[in-house]
Formats: C-alpha cells, sequence, structure tokens
C-alpha cells in the first residue's frame, strides 16, 4: 500500500474521534506493510492528556509486538505530531514519520520546532524519517469543518446568553426541526447551582399560577435513552384541561447540554439538579409523572418537599435501594449496553413501539447525532445501585420508607405488561411499597416505554387526580 492508502486509514481514525466528541486526529503505525496499531485521539473520554492519536497508536502497535520498540515501523497521522508526540516516537525508534496536515502552533516536525533534527544540527542517539503532506488537504479540511463548527456553535451560544461550557456538547438547534407530534417552544436554565453553567431545556405548558389548590402541574421525567419527546401523547390532554406540564430534559438528554465525559453523571448530582429546578420552578400543587429513570430519580424527590406534590403517576420504574437484586430484565439491558455502547436508539424504539412511524422512532435519536453527544447514554446503566454503598441506594431506601410511611398523597399506576425490564413482577413489588397504590392499569399491548400509551393513560390519569 502506498503513503496515500495508509493516511486514509488514519483518516478513518481521525473520523471517529470527531463522532467521539474530539480534535479529529488519528493515527495507524505500519510494519512490513500491515497496520499493527491504530489510535485517534480521545484525551476527553480517557481523562488523560497524553491520549493524543500517535500515542495511542504507539501503544497499540507495541502491545501486538510485544516490545516499546518500534524499530522498522512507520506512524502515519493526519496532523503534524506536537513535542509530546515526537518524544514518543523518538523513543519508540520509528523508522519513518508521515503527517499529513501541517500544525502552525504546536508543530514540532518543522513548524514550529523540528524535534526530529531533520537537518542534522542536534546529535541525536536515533534518527527517523520525515514526510510531510500527505493527503494534506483532507487531513487539513477535517480540522476546519471540526474547528469552524465549533466557532459557529460558540457564536450562537454566546449572541443566545447561553454559552456553552468547554467540557459539554450540544445538539444543534437543526436536530430538532420538524420533529412529528412535538410543536413546543422550548425553555431554558442555567444559573442552578448544580448546573454549574450547564444548561438545562425543558417544556412549560399551560397556567404557572403557584398555588395549592390551583390547577395542577404535571411534572413529567422521562429516562434513558429518551427525552421529554416520550410525554408529547400526554402533554395535549393536560393542557386541554387548563393544567400546567412541565418536562424537563435530563443533563445529556434531549435538547439539555451533553457533558463529554461519561464520568460527569451520577445519581446524586443528577438528584441535585431536579431537587433545584422544582424549587425554581416553585411548583406546587404536583402530580410527580415517572417511567424509567425518571422513578429512579424522582420517587427520590417528594421526601425532600412533600407539600409540592399531590399525587403519583408511576409507569415501568422501580426504587435502586442496593439492597435486593436487580431484575433479570434489567441486568440484560446492562449488559447490552456495555456490549454494544452506540446501539440504535431509533430501532430500539421501534422494536418495542412496532405501532410508531419511523420519523417518530427517529426523533427519539435526534439529541444523539454522533458518539460524543451519548455520555449520559453509557453511563445510565451502570449508575442504577446495585449495592448498599452505590451512589443513591441511602436515597432510594429513604424514598422507600417515605412511599410506605409518609405518602399521603393519591397514586395512579399504569404498567406496559410487555416491557422485559421493567414489567409487571417490579411493577408488583412497587405497588406494595407506595401506600394507598390501588390495582395498576394494565395495558397489555405495551412495552417499556408506556407514554407512548399516552393518551388513554392521561385521560385516566385526569379522571383519577383531577374530576370534574
Amino acid at each position: 500500500m502506498a503513503d496515500t492508502e495508509f493516511m486514509r486509514l488514519a483518516l478513518a481514525q481521525a473520523r471517529a474521534a470527531r463522532a467521539a466528541g474530539e480534535v479529529p486526529v488519528g493515527a495507524v503505525v505500519v510494519k512490513d506493510g500491515v497496520v499493527i496499531g491504530a489510535g485517534c485521539n480521545n484525551p476527553i473520554a480517557s481523562h488523560d492528556p497524553t491520549a493524543h492519536a500517535e500515542v495511542n497508536a504507539l501503544r497499540a502497535a507495541a502491545r501486538t509486538l510485544g516490545n516499546y520498540r518500534l524499530d522498522g515501523c512507520d506512524l502515519f497521522v493526519t496532523l503534524e505530531p506536537c513535542a509530546m508526540c515526537v518524544g514518543a516516537m523518538l523513543h519508540a525508534r520509528l523508522r519513518r514519520v508521515v503527517f499529513g496536515a501541517a500544525d502552525p502552533k504546536t508543530g514540532a516536525a518543522g513548524s514550529v520546532l523540528d524535534l526530529f533534527d531533520q537537518a542534522g544540527q542536534v546529535r541525536l542517539n536515533h534518527h527517523t524519517e520525515v514526510r510531510a503532506g500527505v493527503l494534506a488537504d483532507d487531513c487539513a479540511a477535517l480540522l476546519h469543518e471540526f474547528f469552524g463548527e465549533r466557532r459557529r456553535a460558540a457564536s450562537a451560544d454566546a449572541s443566545s446568553g447561553w454559552p456553552l461550557r468547554d467540557d459539554a456538547l450540544r445538539t444543534p438547534d437543526a436536530c430538532f426541526a420538524g420533529l412529528p407530534g412535538y410543536p413546543w417552544a422550548p425553555h431554558y436554565i442555567a444559573d442552578l447551582p448544580s448546573l454549574a453553567g450547564l444548561r438545562l431545556h425543558y417544556l412549560d405548558e399551560g397556567p404557572r399560577e403557584r398555588s395549592h389548590d390551583g390547577p395542577l402541574t404535571w411534572l413529567c421525567l422521562h429516562g434513558n435513552p429518551s427525552w421529554s419527546y416520550l410525554y408529547r401523547k400526554m402533554i395535549p390532554v393536560f393542557a386541554a384541561a387548563g393544567h400546567r406540564v412541565v418536562a424537563p430534559d435530563l443533563i445529556g438528554f434531549g435538547r439539555s447540554d451533553k457533558p463529554k465525559k461519561d464520568g460527569a453523571h451520577s445519581f446524586s448530582w443528577h438528584r441535585e439538579v431536579l431537587l433545584e429546578f422544582v424549587e425554581r420552578l416553585d411548583l406546587r400543587n404536583t402530580v410527580l409523572v415517572v417511567q424509567d429513570w425518571g422513578g429512579l430519580l424522582g420517587l427520590t424527590l417528594p421526601q425532600a418537599a412533600p407539600a409540592r406534590y399531590r399525587g403519583l403517576l408511576v409507569m415501568n420504574t422501580a426504587l435502586g435501594t442496593g439492597d435486593a437484586a436487580l431484575s433479570p430484565g434489567f441486568l440484560a439491558w446492562r449488559e447490552m449496553c456495555a456490549k454494544h455502547p452506540d446501539f440504535d436508539v431509533a430501532r430500539l424504539i421501534a422494536r418495542g413501539n412496532p405501532q410508531l412511524a419511523a420519523a417518530e422512532c427517529a426523533a427519539y435519536a435526534a439529541p444523539f447525532p454522533d458518539r460524543g453527544h451519548r455520555a449520559a447514554l453509557r453511563a445510565f446503566p451502570a449508575m442504577v445501585p446495585d449495592r448498599i454503598d452505590a451512589d443513591g441506594a441511602a436515597l432510594s431506601r429513604a424514598a422507600r420508607a417515605f412511599w410506605r410511611e409518609r405518602w399521603t398523597g393519591q397514586t395512579l399506576m399504569a404498567v406496559g405488561v410487555q416491557d422485559p425490564v421493567l414489567g409487571l413482577p417490579v411493577m408488583r413489588e412497587l405497588q406494595q411499597t407506595i401506600r394507598g397504590c390501588g390495582e395498576p392499569m394494565l395495558l397489555a399491548q405495551a412495552g417499556h416505554f408506556v407514554p407512548e400509551q399516552g393518551g388513554p393513560i392521561a385521560q385516566s390519569a385526569l379522571a383519577h387526580f383531577a374530576p370534574r
């Protein structure tokens, strides 16, 4: 293979970095015409300042050969290497380094520094041949597109008054244009203490009266991998009855900002965001509407401010108390997510909801245009408390005691019987936990995403919580 063909393989690695929200640089190491190591830029995801594409490729090649010396090997990289990477290349004793685009800011192969000593002015114990400019235009174009998008997004964010944190991504508004059944105007908040500048999106429909005896407020909390789109069939029913409907997107989901690092997410942090959100909007006379993670988090909220909550509409969820085994269905889901972190969201929704149009299934995937926007989808399955000392477990045990002993509001439970993850056995157990919870609505044709049966459920909820 010619140098250009190996550089195309490095460009494929660079595109993978871009898809993950990293600066698009890629590299491959070749020995005797065979690729023995490849790497893309990922210092953000790996929390590693040394995780440049070249270093990752060198590490992979060294593992392949079983030797940190890479004699007779060539490295192809889409961007001129920096000083750190040149040092690693010289230490590895590469035969040759081939790069694409020059880096006029930090390039250490001739642009800013010449650490390879191509002029022979410094005595080094190893000499590596350097070739520059292979597919330079293609390599540079990828970088220009990436940083151009970032500059345009930063400019738009600045002009809108919602600056984007450096360690987060924001799904472009164009991804949400024309979604079927989702006509509502966005609302944003970024100044909650726990958000630390991240922008949280929420829907807020209907009257905003703040009283304990006014119209109901329906606080609708979604799960993973959904977002407020989940409630599009229930929101119109509640709003038409003259009630207020508030449906936030958890950080990492929907139109809310998405931290780049999986480790940014934790049970306690997401709960604190929701607590502050409820206080800031001063939600009263509230019916808590929960499904999946909306319940894992949401069921821990009323114990902090019982007077704000009048009712609970609970659908296919659980409490993560850490002192009981997780359901086999959930463990299977967690394993699938670990093995296939880039699973197709639209396909997942379609499989469990065959009645939905393709455009509706695609709408669920709209917030996650690439791997870089999916940190929350990767993080949440492992966040479900499965040990007594896990984050959120003590809060959930306190919530269990609250629902058993202190809850005085009304409860309506709706169960999607076809759900293999949090179906009827799990919900029967939760029913016994919630004081005063009557026989649930059993939706024989519904699966995990119960609010997709939203019209009938919403009408039953109105009759249950707000009879005329």
